[in-house]
Formats: C-alpha cells, sequence, structure tokens
C-alpha cells in the first residue's frame, strides 16, 4: 500500500467510525460501484473522497471533477490526496484546472496542493501560474508564505527562464531567499 493509500484509508476509517461502507469502498475493484459514489445523493465526503481517489489512481477519468473540487478542499489532507489522485489520473484537463486554483486570488490559502500538483506535472500551464501566483505573494505582510515557498521552490524545479526575474524578487524576502538563491542556481542563464 503507497504512503497515499495508507494516509487516506486511516483517515476515512476514522470519520466513517470503522463502518462496513467504508470497507468495502476501501476494498472494491469495481469502478462502476465506486463511480456510483459521485453521483448519488446523500453520500458522505468520506465516501465520496475514497471513490474518486480510488478511481483517480486507476486512471478512470470519472473521478476528474470531485477530484478538482477535493483539491480545493480547506482540509489540507484532503487536498493531498486528491492532488495524488489527480497525478495520476492523466486526464489533459488537470493542469488547467489545478493552474485555474493556484492562481485563484480568493482560494489562496488553500493553493499549496495546487502548487505542488503543476510542479509534479510539469504541464505548460505551470510556470505561468507558479510567477502570477508568487508574485502575488510578493507583497509586505502576505500571510501565505507557505504557498510563496511551495512556488519558488517549484519555479526552481522547473528550471525555466522565465521564472528568473520573479525569484531574483523574492531575493528580497527573507523567508524566501534561501529558497530563491536555490532555485535560481538551476535555472540557466540567459546568453
Amino acid at each position: 500500500m503507497d504512503e497515499a493509500l495508507r494516509s487516506l484509508t486511516e483517515r476515512v476509517r476514522n470519520e466513517s467510525g470503522g463502518s462496513a461502507g467504508c470497507e468495502r469502498l476501501l476494498a472494491t475493484d469495481d469502478t462502476d460501484e465506486l463511480a456510483s459514489v459521485l453521483t448519488a445523493p446523500g453520500q458522505p465526503l468520506w465516501a465520496r473522497e475514497v471513490a474518486a481517489f480510488r478511481l483517480g489512481v486507476a486512471g478512470d477519468r470519472r473521478a476528474f471533477e470531485a477530484l478538482v473540487l477535493l483539491l480545493n478542499h480547506r482540509d489540507p489532507p484532503r487536498c493531498a490526496s486528491a492532488a495524488h489522485a489527480l497525478a495520476r489520473l492523466g486526464d489533459p484537463r488537470t493542469a488547467r484546472a489545478a493552474a485555474a486554483l493556484a492562481t485563484n486570488e480568493l482560494r489562496v490559502a488553500y493553493a499549496l496542493h495546487p502548487v505542488r500538483l503543476l510542479v509534479e506535472l510539469r504541464a505548460p500551464e505551470a510556470v505561468p501560474a507558479l510567477i502570477t501566483t508568487l508574485e502575488r505573494r510578493l507583497t509586505p505582510h502576505d500571510p501565505h508564505r507557505r504557498v510563496a515557498l511551495a512556488c519558488v521552490e517549484g519555479l526552481g524545479a522547473l528550471g525555466d527562464t522565465r521564472a528568473r526575474r520573479v525569484l531574483s524578487e523574492a531575493l528580497a524576502h527573507p523567508a524566501l531567499a534561501e529558497a530563491a538563491v536555490h532555485a535560481l542556481a538551476g535555472i540557466p542563464r540567459q546568453r
């Protein structure tokens, strides 16, 4: 069992009170049964999350919408499991959705996992979205330093020359300076 599935399993078993329904969803290999949980009325959040996660890691695109909603959830463990499943889903809409969530200033408090997902996907949308998100975080007293740091680290990992300017600006921010130095070191010099 991989770490993401183990973490999800422990959390939803606690949330469900160890219900038989939870155990059934964790054990079934029937993708149609899992997909029906996503559309059936009255399903608890933990059940929808299990179904979406399991479908996502299996590459079943019926999980896409539910996973995107979970990626934007206020609960970080739900965001993390959704990001893990989306990275494995293989849906071409994923990068666009993650970029929209990462750059949504009204939901910036929940942008950490979309930012990390963009880096993992290495999609064309990643660098512009991370640059935009980081630029907005470089204001005095911005409370979203974890998001800013994830952008700096992600831009360094992606190594795109378009990030040089914003990473240079991040050097002036003590909480980001060390990461910005490392990120800039990984970006090729323009000639």
